[in-house]
């Protein structure tokens, strides 16, 4: 433990990832630290407040109650301190200038494009260029000051800061269950036709969970993609079952034209981070950006029910 076990505005944010991720070691991955320091923000800061937030065992760090209630009090202090931050930036640096952003083809629109008009109407001095693209950008390559991305990212000496998750759902079309009937647990998906997104050769495997109970299942069908636009489409045409993000395909399920299957079994969630090089000072209106998003996402999450 630290010296005199004092807790940090940093440990705050070691506890919400903690909660969020699951366990410490998860929580050590998402914040590219190591487990060792995880662990010392998780004691410094129950020592200060005296109390246990977390529960630990060799696979999972359950928040005890106090635990949560104090998560959901903590996270939205984050997210108000965030937003301060963004402020007071106004009155100690000139917030203006060209900011140049990266984000993916289909989540750009209907979610970046909103979250970068709020941006501008509260710095109207700054300028933004939006990068749009399906692969993910180099950033220095491409001179973009930060990038929104989904997804679990790779290693990489880009500095990262999640924004929050997105529900995934397993779907299908009406005509492909009337033919070939409905999974009623993930095992059953080994009898049926699954539309998979390739990921560099591996084989494609699907987890789920329900309470304590964990399930993986390896999937297979005839057709494949690698881009989530195309299996959801292929999903649509009847050509099996398929896993998606909830945001993209909200509107076919609210006509009818897809339906959800093994609703009381949970996907883990797609990440959203904000990603920005590394080796440099930030610009303020990069920092400015960086603050104003995680602060929004904490209020309104961009893609979810209200």
């Amino acid at each position: 433990m630290r010296e005199n076990a004092v807790a940090s505005l940093d440990d705050y944010r070691v506890f919400v990832a903690i909660v969020e991720q699951g366990n410490l070691t998860a929580a050590a991955r998402h914040l590219r630290r190591s487990l060792q320091a995880v662990s010392r923000s998780l004691q410094a800061l129950e020592h200060e407040l005296g109390v246990e937030l977390v529960q630990r065992t060799t696979r999972r760090a359950q928040p005890t109650a106090a635990g949560l209630a104090f998560h959901a009090r903590i996270k939205a202090a984050l997210a108000d301190i965030d937003l301060a931050r963004s402020a007071l930036a106004e009155h100690g640096a000139r917030i203006d200038g060209t900011l140049r952003i990266g984000g993916s083809t289909q989540f750009s629109a209907p979610y970046l494009v909103p979250l970068v008009a709020a941006f501008m109407e509260r710095y109207p001095d700054v300028d933004v260029e939006l990068a749009v693209a399906d692969h993910r950008a180099d950033l220095q390559r491409e001179k973009l000051d930060a990038a929104v991305r989904l997804g679990e990212l790779p290693d990489s000496r880009l500095h990262a800061r999640q924004l929050g998750a997105l529900p995934l759902v397993t779907i299908g079309a009406p005509g492909y269950f009337a033919r070939h009937g409905r999974p009623q647990v993930p095992a059953d998906l080994r009898r049926h036709a699954c539309v998979v997104r390739r990921s560099a050769g591996e084989p494609q495997r699907w987890t789920y969970r329900r309470g304590q109970r964990r399930q993986q299942v390896d999937v297979r069908g005839r057709f494949s993609a690698d881009n989530a636009a195309a299996c959801n489409a292929a999903v649509l045409a009847g050509l099996g079952i398929g896993v998606a993000a909830l945001w993209q395909v909200r509107g076919l399920l609210d006509q009818g034209r897809l339906e959800t299957v093994l609703d009381a079994w949970q996907l883990p969630a797609q990440p959203v981070h904000i990603v920005w090089p590394p080796g440099r000072q930030l610009p303020a209106r990069t920092r400015a950006f960086i603050d104003f998003a995680a602060a929004r996402w904490a209020s309104v999450p961009p893609g979810l029910p209200g």
